[in-house]
């Protein structure tokens, strides 16, 4: 064999045995359970599609996920943990548009355009906006009246500042030349005792007031969507009523930047099927969320894209950072 015919083989190997590594390491995951973190609190809509997701990821997967909840600052704290976490595919996060939203707003720990890697965007929300069913609002149109002949008195909740069922009231209040004074809390489910105990006047929010709507102790003024909903086909949207808003928002899964790229492909592969399963699509169903799937690098894409949307929004609202 020829000297440079000897060193072809080499660094052949050289490369093959670089290369087996990551290769194998794909193949063995998942060796153990992964972390998958929940921002919000335990036996709201949001946890109820994350454990959905979760179950039937790992059986695609051939593994196991473990939901762990850490509500709080509008959805950020999963976000955050993904700044220091190992990039082994083993701590995996929400991740909602309030990724794009937040930098421009307050100091974050993570930039969204640099320390996260995308997996895949699945779903996405309905938001609207409930009153008690004692309320003497009825409509959006007397919310307004109401707000006008007494500014700044009218108390709406929220899952936290800078999430989009804030933001979304904030464009609504802009557009119809009235002020709110806004509650912030850390979920639905805290956003639902405090507007049944009477300690606010409504509350913006994902469909986890659905059941108190149905059960007739709160009553819905409107959605957020571009579309009526199917589930309440009798409510107008702020669209229609006039008052274009904030509608969308979607979310996916993310890690830490720099996972392997075959462990992505895996975890994006596995939540992928999610969207076939009856079960994840009945939970969908329930909580009035349809299938926005993007797969890693439209994702990406999306986020990189929202933020510069977000930042024009934020400056409208009167909302940015300031420097």
């Amino acid at each position: 064999m020829g000297l440079v015919t000897r060193r072809r083989v080499l660094a052949g190997g050289i490369a093959s045995a670089i290369a087996l590594p990551s290769i194998g390491f794909a193949q063995a995951f998942p060796a153990r359970p992964i972390r998958l973190i929940c921002p919000w609190p335990p036996g709201g809509s949001t946890d109820a599609v994350m454990r959905s997701l979760a179950e039937s990821a790992g059986k695609a997967l051939g593994g196991q996920f473990v939901v762990e909840n850490k509500p709080g600052a509008g959805g950020m704290l999963g976000p955050n943990e993904l700044v220091t976490a190992k990039p082994d595919g083993y701590t995996l996060s929400q991740l909602t548009i309030g990724i794009a939203r937040f930098p421009h707003m307050q100091r974050m720990q993570f930039d969204p355009l640099k320390d996260f890697t995308f997996i895949a965007c699945l779903t996405g929300y309905t938001f609207g906006l409930v009153v008690r069913a004692d309320s003497p609002v009825k409509t959006i149109p007397e919310l307004v009246a109401w707000c006008k002949a007494n500014p700044g008195q009218f108390t709406f909740g929220s899952p936290g500042n800078g999430t989009t069922p804030h933001l979304a009231v904030e464009e609504f209040a802009f557009k119809a030349g009235i002020k709110m004074q806004h509650v912030p809390f850390k979920g639905v489910a805290e956003g639902m005792q405090a507007l049944l105990g009477g300690h606010i006047m409504s509350h913006s929010d994902s469909t986890g007031w659905g059941s108190h709507v149905e059960a007739g102790t709160m009553r819905l003024l409107a959605t957020y969507g571009s579309k009526r909903t199917k589930r309440w086909p009798n409510i107008p949207t702020l669209h229609e009523l006039g008052f274009e808003t904030l509608a969308d928002s979607p979310f996916g899964i993310g890690g830490p930047k720099g996972m392997d790229s075959a462990i992505v492909r895996r975890l994006h592969d596995a939540f992928r099927k999610t969207l076939d399963d009856p079960a994840v699509l009945a939970t969908f169903e329930k909580y009035d969320q349809s299938v926005i799937y993007l797969n890693s690098a439209d994702f990406e894409k999306f986020i990189r894209e929202q933020y510069a949307k977000e930042k024009e929004i934020v400056e409208k609202l009167g909302l940015a950072l300031k420097s």
